[in-house]
């Protein structure tokens, strides 16, 4: 089970397994959050998993918006 504390931690990034980040990754897909700061909590999230672990993050890697963009 992933600590649902938001901090993202090198411990609770450790903590993930395939079923884990499947179920992070259909929270974001499903894209049905209370608010939208729950849904940014889940994306940053899986944005460290993709950078600390890649392994994992590979498959939902189309969830990580790294296009540029212009915020002027």
């Amino acid at each position: 089970m992933v600590d649902p504390s938001p901090a993202i931690t090198p411990e609770r990034l450790a903590a993930f397994d395939e079923q884990a980040m499947a179920e992070l990754a259909r929270r974001l897909e499903d894209d049905d959050y209370p608010s939208p700061f729950e849904g940014l909590s889940d994306w940053h999230l899986l944005r460290a998993l993709a950078i600390h672990r890649p392994e994992l993050a590979r498959p939902y890697v189309h969830l990580v918006d790294q296009e540029p963009f212009d915020e002027a």
